[in-house]
């Protein structure tokens, strides 16, 4: 059997399970602060990874590894060092179907890397075939493997075989993580060991139950989830996660209240700081970023080298200060379509946009053109949509033209309604609607080292 030199221990450990669209930074810190050893990201597609850059995020003091579309697929920090496992490989069940590729699958990672490998399965429909599996997977030399107790076809409501989970602990020499419990055995803290006993598994992965409220790896007993919502937003705020995601988490902890007032207010929410505001943290949402701006903008004035400006000669570029609030526009208005309209209206050339995005905290800056005179706003935009509706804010203003906005009276604003409204979420990261569930058999890498900081090397 293959070891690995460093190690992540697995033996009678609380585990976060990996989870799509939960997993995320802000999710993995609260269940470390309630009491989970090792804490498991989300899915990744090794693809994906592939194209990313890693970036050492300063102001959020994170390593991001980021898109080719700016967006951030991976961001940990110097917090979970060394209880963070980053989960990738294919989708679904998949490779139930050929342990051929499973077993090379793992052999090269297990090769390849001086971090703990790991695997986690269903089982398949014989119990023969399933401890042939798990053999034929512990001699690739992984550190651990974790055993989802139902079958590929069967969902949350079909009861979890922990006899099938026992015989494979009781086959292998390695550890065996016991996951699938939430459902039938874990309602609480206790439950956790109850269902590991059942098992006779080394440690537990909590995959929904850990979801609807993370303080259920609490010794003390689940806090009251009013509590454990805003301590995930804030956390969220903290590391910049994007609203889409921090809504979508909030909503599976909410469940059967997301009909009540505050389910409501967070189901119309549509940025980050409607979501604090329906938490009642709208006065932590406005000192969090002025920080978070504060700071961004003192790295900046460190390091002016690295600060990309346009490039053109800005002398003679009308700026202002302004930003492009989608609360306060009609949903059809924009103000590049009421630019675009008075353009037309008075026989110029289409508005001509440029922007660039500087590297340090991959902000933009737009540039237009009208008539050939330039327009920029001097704020910088989390995404290239609203640093144009910005640019195009100072030229409309500038030119005392009517540009959109609630209750604002001007003939232009309703003549090209058949046009597209700009839909910009805010931010380039959006994220794929999936729905969420526990992964399985897919190999784990964990990212643990104990001395190499998260900063150096990932």
């Amino acid at each position: 059997m293959i070891v690995n030199s460093l190690s992540l221990c697995y033996h009678n450990k609380l585990i976060l399970a990996p989870m799509v669209r939960v997993g995320t930074l802000p999710m993995r810190l609260l269940a470390l602060d309630y009491g989970a050893d090792i804490v498991y990201c989300e899915e990744l597609i090794d693809l994906k990874m592939l194209q990313c850059k890693r970036v050492v995020n300063e102001a959020l003091s994170t390593v991001d590894f980021v898109a080719p579309d700016d967006r951030v697929v991976f961001r940990t920090c110097e917090r979970e060092q060394s209880r963070v496992v980053f989960q990738m490989g294919g989708m679904g069940a998949a490779l139930l179907s050929d342990p051929d590729k499973i077993e090379k699958i793992l052999s090269t990672l297990v090769k390849g890397t001086q971090r703990p490998v790991t695997c986690k399965i269903r089982i398949l429909p014989s119990l023969e075939d399933t401890l042939s599996l798990v053999k034929r997977i512990e001699r690739t030399g992984i550190a651990a493997i974790a055993v989802h107790g139902r079958k590929r076809e069967e969902r949350p409501q079909h009861p979890v075989s922990c006899e099938a989970i026992k015989a494979v602990a009781e086959t292998l020499s390695i550890p065996v993580i016991a996951n699938g419990g939430s459902h039938d055995h874990i309602q609480g803290y206790l439950d956790i060991e109850d269902f590991r006993q059942a098992t006779a598994a080394s440690s537990v992965m909590v995959a929904r139950a850990a979801m609807w409220n993370p303080s259920i790896f609490l010794k003390e007993g689940p806090r009251p989830l009013e509590e454990v919502m805003q301590k995930y937003i804030r956390y969220a705020v903290q590391y910049d996660n994007h609203y889409t995601n921090t809504k979508y988490c909030l909503c599976q902890m909410l469940r059967e209240q997301l009909e009540s007032p505050q389910g409501r207010l967070l189901h119309a929410a549509q940025s980050s700081q409607e979501i604090c505001e329906a938490f009642g943290l709208g006065a932590f949402y406005e000192e969090t970023t002025r920080e978070l701006d504060a700071r961004r903008a003192k790295l900046l004035a460190r390091s002016p080298e690295e600060v990309e400006e346009p490039a053109e000669d800005t002398s003679g570029i009308i700026k202002m200060a302004v930003k492009f609030d989608r609360r306060a526009y009609s949903p059809q208005i924009t103000p590049k379509m009421c630019l675009l309209e008075w353009c037309r209206r008075e026989k110029l050339a289409q508005p001509v946009y440029e922007t660039v995005q500087r590297p340090l905290d991959r902000l933009f800056c737009s540039v237009v053109t009208v008539a050939e005179q330039k327009y920029q706003s001097t704020l910088w935009d989390k995404s290239k949509k609203l640093a144009e509706q910005a640019a195009a804010i100072v030229c409309l203003r500038s030119q005392g033209l009517p540009e959109g906005r609630l209750r604002e009276e001007g003939p232009s604003l309703h003549k090209r309604k058949r046009e597209a409204p700009d839909q910009d979420t805010g931010d380039p990261r959006a994220q794929e609607p999936v729905m969420p569930g526990e992964l399985c058999k897919k190999p784990f890498l964990a990212l643990a080292s104990g001395k190499e900081s998260p900063l150096e090397g990932w």
